[in-house]
């Protein structure tokens, strides 16, 4: 049921706090496949218990929606997250990227939230180390209200949620979330110090003599085992690992994972890609040398973006040397160029926002894609920032061809290829070809994950050569969603030009078969809040909704007051004041 609401609806709506009266509607998700998510269509209604004494309940203001959801309708139980769950007994919900309003304070809690207090929800939630995560592992936003405990509120970092104001509208600080991930892509996930207690192999030759230098990098090694050095090399090694158990292994005898893998001189492609399927979770490979290696070298990409194995290197003597945030920088070059692949989906978007955002960012951005028309949707969105930035933005369809990413970029830097290339394809294909893009000093970030065990061919020699990275990330933390929210009220960043389209409650099952079917080059949101309101794109708004599409920005982009008009005439009668 809808109501006509009041011009005030929405401030009214903002200041209600209280107990739910009866049942609400929820989207929750009992198997594999769109038509799994809800009952016969639709949401359906449930119970929603009083908070006790360590719980709050929270009313949910808006949901976005995000690839990653249709990762888990596809796969079911099956997904990694819900460690083989079975749906139809106990049902998860989508919705990680969720806006909440905290409506009641559990006993326990009255000292640190208050009814009225607006939330952003950290989804990447870890319990004993262990992934718990909201939307996925715990139930997510789409419902009107539920209440949130301990599995939110006192996890491994303890409440995974940052306190927002109405400086920020409901919408925009659902995509506070996917900010975030995009925000946390440049912050350094990888290990660079070698593992206190950890596993260390190193692999030399027996004619390799010469004097290098560990340090202390062995130091703090539980174990370390040594193949192939010679008895010089030997010595050294036991010399530097203080009271580590030293094992000498004979080729092909060595059992892994090891926490950190030492490759001296290496010079055979083949022998570092055995060695890397080694690597431990958060693993980190050091490359130490001279000269080339014989050929590219095939490395499981997945494990970068899901598991941080890391790759450094230096040449010269000093092992040490290839540690550190010195050497392996995270962040986009100052006064480079920036290449975005898939730069027409709503993460490619954002990608490019940020990198044309960065006070010292780089001085050109080459955003290219393969769909021309969401690539031409994207190019309209952008062009007005990097022209308020002062910025050079580039926005190129490619064509098919395997070259066509090294040739776009050679046109457009005079030969001279990119600093950082940024994948936002799941594809190996355009991991390898970014790859070929950069400069020999370059920066590969890999944000859209490929399956872990997905293997491509790099070439690994820039690595200790001339310090070339290859990085990824998955998800985002506490401090990478409160600093998106702080750079949002400083005008540094503004996630509501990511919004591409909206619908109410009811709308939700549509919105992800859009999703599926990549109708939108930006993201969808859905007001659970709201009836009536079919999935419906900013674009056509002014045909069906004139006065919210009178409030958006003059690029057609979301505002607070567009929120405030559609919850004006969408808000349910349940929410009305």
């Amino acid at each position: 049921m809808t109501t006509t609401a009041s011009p005030q609806a929405y401030d009214a709506y903002r200041r209600a706090t209280g107990p739910v009266a009866g049942p609400v509607l929820a989207w929750n998700v009992y198997g594999t496949g769109i038509e799994r998510v809800g009952r016969d269509g639709g949401p359906e209604p449930v119970e929603v218990p009083n908070p006790g004494p360590d719980q709050l309940l929270v009313r949910v203001d808006a949901v976005g929606l995000c690839f990653s959801d249709v990762k888990l309708i596809r796969l079911g139980g099956d997904h990694p997250k819900l460690y083989g769950r079975n749906l139809e007994l106990e049902p998860t919900r989508l919705g990680h990227e969720t806006s909440v309003t905290v409506m009641a304070v559990g006993d326990g809690l009255s000292t640190r939230f208050r009814p009225g207090q607006r939330l952003a929800i950290q989804p990447d939630i870890y319990v004993d180390g262990r992934s718990t995560a909201y939307g996925y592992t715990i139930p997510g936003g789409l419902i009107e209200y539920h209440v949130m405990g301990p599995e939110v509120l006192a996890a491994d970092d303890g409440a995974y949620v940052v306190e927002v104001d109405d400086r920020l509208g409901y919408a925009e600080t659902a995509l506070t979330e996917p900010w975030a991930c995009v925000e946390a892509a440049y912050t350094q996930r990888r290990r660079l110090r070698p593992l206190a207690g950890g596993r260390t192999l190193i692999v030399a030759r027996p004619d390799d003599a010469r004097p290098y230098r560990l340090g202390d990098v062995l130091a703090a090694a539980r174990d370390v085992v040594i193949e192939g050095a010679g008895a010089s090399l030997e010595a050294l090694v036991r010399s530097a690992a203080g009271s580590a158990r030293v094992e000498v292994a004979e080729p092909g005898s060595r059992r892994g994972p090891f926490d950190d893998i030492i490759l001296l001189a290496p010079t055979a492609a083949e022998a570092v890609a055995e060695a890397a399927d080694g690597l431990a979770f958060r693993g980190v490979m050091n490359l130490v040398g001279d000269r080339p290696l014989d050929g590219d070298v095939e490395i499981d990409i997945g494990r970068i973006h899901y598991h941080y194995t890391a790759y450094v290197g230096t040449t010269g003597l000093d092992v040490g040397a290839a540690y550190g945030v010195s050497r392996n920088r995270a962040e986009l070059r100052a006064g480079g160029v920036t290449v975005v692949v898939g730069a027409a989906g709503p993460m490619g978007q954002m990608h490019v926002e940020r990198a044309l955002g960065l006070p010292d960012g780089p001085r050109l951005v080459i955003a290219v894609d393969l769909d021309a028309d969401r690539l031409a949707s994207a190019r309209d969105r952008l062009a007005p920032v990097a022209a308020a930035r002062g910025r050079s933005l580039v926005v190129e369809h490619l064509g098919p061809e395997p070259d066509a990413l090294v040739a776009a970029v050679r046109r457009h830097t005079r030969g001279v290829l990119a600093d950082d290339v940024v994948v936002t394809a799941p594809s190996a294909r355009a991991v390898v070809a970014a790859a070929g893009a950069m400069v020999p000093d370059g920066m590969l970030v890999l944000f859209a994950g490929v399956p872990v065990g997905t293997r491509a061919a790099l070439d690994l020699s820039p690595v200790f050569l001339t310090g070339a990275q290859y990085t990824g990330t998955s998800g985002s933390r506490i401090a990478d969603q409160a600093l998106v929210v702080e750079k949002s009220l400083a005008g540094q960043l503004e996630p509501r030009r990511a919004l591409a389209a909206v619908g109410g409650m009811e709308a939700a099952q549509e919105a992800l078969r859009a999703l599926v079917e990549g109708r939108f080059a930006g993201k969808i949101v859905i007001f659970p809040a709201l009836r009536g309101l079919p999935l419906t794109p900013l674009s056509e708004l002014g045909r069906t909704h004139p006065e919210v599409s009178s409030a958006l920005d003059a690029d057609g982009s979301w505002t607070t007051e567009a929120e405030a008009r559609l919850f004006a005439r969408h808000l349910s009668a349940a929410h009305a004041p």
